[in-house]
């Protein structure tokens, strides 16, 4: 991991850019002599980890004590997009917007992008644990579908907090039933892109003894900023 620039943010987080081999990431941590938990924070495929919304829940977290990290996937962000990647998204948008069935294009384009973005979280989860401010225990937050791959194949994460997507690949849900760790699922009731019951199937489905759905009206990016610090304080419950 080689770190590329730094800077203190207005809020006292410290925000540092790096690189893994190929692999762009940022850290966001406050001052601490002692080693942070650590929450992995994985955006939806296609949004650059410098997003505004993701950055500010970022900076959120790591003010209430984490260190946080976030890499762009294959594809996203800073990270080229193939000619095939560009013309699955479109095809995807075009049969999502004109009510298709899409589920075959969904299986055949985010399928491998999971298969790929897994093992690049478990090189960066390497890394972030080798630094000496974090420590542990270890939270995800973000894509679904990803989440469950590393929540089933990862046994340091000890919770999570998804962001409810009614559209994962069938090996995902599948692997729902072998998630153990502690659970909070965030569901948009009105989200035009991911079916509310297949969100609600796979809520069901997820095998933890633990696990809380907090659903709210709106649409896809209409998250409430109080699902934030109620994430906090989930992680707080299991990380701290």
């Amino acid at each position: 991991m080689r770190f590329t620039s730094e800077r203190r943010l207005d809020d006292g987080v410290l925000e540092r850019e790096f690189t893994l081999g190929e692999i762009p990431g940022t850290l966001w941590a406050p001052d601490s002599a002692a080693p942070l938990p650590l929450i992995l924070t994985a955006h939806n495929n296609g949004l650059p980890r410098r997003e505004p919304r993701l950055v500010a829940r970022a900076r959120q977290s790591a003010a209430c004590g984490y260190a946080v990290a976030s890499i762009d996937a294959a594809g996203c962000g800073d990270r080229p997009r193939s000619a095939a990647d560009e013309r699955a998204r479109a095809e995807l948008r075009r049969a999502m917007r004109a009510g298709e069935p899409v589920d075959e294009i969904f299986e055949s384009f985010i399928g491998p992008l999971v298969e790929k973005a897994a093992p690049e979280w478990r090189t960066a989860l390497d890394a972030l644990l080798a630094l000496p401010e974090i420590g542990g225990p270890v939270g995800y937050s973000g894509w679904t579908a990803v989440g469950i791959r590393l929540a089933v194949t990862e046994p340091r994460i000890a919770a999570a907090t998804l962001f409810a997507g009614g559209y994962v690949p069938r090996a995902q849900r599948e692997e729902a039933r072998r998630v153990t760790a502690p659970l909070l699922l965030l569901l948009q009731w009105d989200d035009e892109g991911n079916p509310r019951e297949r969100a609600l199937d796979l809520f069901d489905a997820f095998g933890t003894r633990e696990k809380t759905l907090h659903a709210n009206l709106g649409g896809h990016t209409g998250t409430p900023w109080f699902e934030a610090e109620d994430g906090n304080r989930f992680f707080d419950r299991h990380l701290k």
